[in-house]
């Protein structure tokens, strides 16, 4: 399902028919809304917000096309405003993430980056979902739109958002289906939302709802992360390169070894420099027992006439040896008849 569609099928055909006329006017409050000061309360980040640009006048890729067509027939409605068919402005700093963390920092991402560009360049385009918090009065929970927050509150703007009664359970099936249409989260990061789903007494038929998938594969993300300390899943990072199969192997060989190994190669120097895809291969590498090492050059065997007739490479104990018949095409079946008799004789050296 498309997020036009998702967000249609939020507002639960409350919106307003496109060829109405108070479609124009609503669609005439949006464009206000996301240039118009703040209101009054929000102090110091009104302030200090830098008023986003004209986006009517930027080329829409189809997708924010179809995805504004639909904000249309939302009205700006007040703060605080919990219909489901209004987009509020929040000061950020009054927002708290799902109560179930579906990400892993990774602090040298570039896609985040890139988000806050692109927001300063064209605009929140999409609002983000909340809810009342249940725990703190006058604060939001937010269901999904993580990245659109912390972008907003790096940018000193409101973030745009809907706000919805949802129950924990809803809460957590929007954010899942969310990540399932973006497609975005890494293996781990699915694994961690599952396992922490699991974890908080989600029944398995909403983590089921929230993650779209089956019994099985629920079954192998928490395994996964019961063998995977999350302080060293921390480390490492989402690993967006990394899939099932080398995370199943990561798994089983941490089990089998223990942690000291994987701890190690997380503390060497240099280690969180890396990218996250590359830490991943630097403590996988630990726990297999390979050394990070280049292999040797291959050895070039000339004969007296300084002719390149053989080459040796030495790889995962394995002597290769390579021989050029269009020079001595005798060479290779004299070496293989003669092979017995030099084990033979390397053998009797030995003893």
């Amino acid at each position: 399902m498309s997020r036009k569609a998702n967000l249609s099928a939020l507002l639960a055909g409350k919106t307003a028919p496109a060829s109405a006329p108070q479609t124009e006017a609503a669609a005439e409050n949006l464009a206000a809304a996301k240039t118009a000061p703040a209101p009054a309360e929000k102090g110091d980040l009104a302030a200090a917000k830098k008023a986003p640009p004209d986006w009517s006048a930027r080329p829409r890729s189809g997708a924010i096309r179809g995805m504004e067509a639909t904000l249309r027939t939302l009205a700006v409605g007040p703060t605080g405003a919990e219909d489901g068919t209004s987009v509020v402005e929040l000061d950020p700093t009054l927002l708290d993430p799902s109560m179930v963390v579906d990400r892993v920092a990774d602090p040298g991402d570039p896609s985040f980056a890139a988000l806050v560009d692109s927001m300063r360049d064209g605009g929140q385009q999409v609002p983000i979902l909340v809810r009342r918090h249940p725990q703190a009065a006058g604060r939001y929970q937010i269901a999904y739109g993580h990245r659109r927050w912390r972008a907003a509150a790096e940018l000193g703007w409101p973030v745009r958002a809907v706000i919805r009664p949802l129950t924990d359970d809803e809460l957590v099936v929007a954010q899942g289906k969310e990540n399932l249409e973006r497609r975005d989260l890494s293996y781990i990061e699915r694994a961690l939302f599952a396992a922490r789903m699991e974890a908080q007494g989600f029944k398995r038929e909403t983590i089921w709802s929230a993650m779209g998938t089956v019994e099985s594969e629920i079954s192998r993300y928490v395994a996964i992360v019961a063998n995977v300390p999350e302080h060293l899943i921390a480390a490492i990072g989402p690993a967006p390169k990394i899939g099932r199969p080398r995370w199943v192997a990561f798994s089983d060989r941490l089990k089998a070894v223990g942690a000291g190994l994987a701890e190690a190669a997380v503390a060497e120097l240099g280690f969180a420099e890396k990218a996250t895809d590359d830490r991943f291969a630097a403590v996988f590498a630990a726990l297999s027992g390979k050394a990070a090492v280049k292999a040797p050059k291959p050895q070039v065997w000339k004969d007296p006439q300084g002719r390149k007739v053989a080459r040796v490479e030495r790889s995962g104990g394995r002597f290769i040896l390579s021989i050029d018949e269009t020079m001595e095409p005798d060479l290779g079946s004299a070496l293989l008849d003669r092979l017995p008799e030099i084990l033979a004789a390397l053998k009797a050296g030995k003893a």
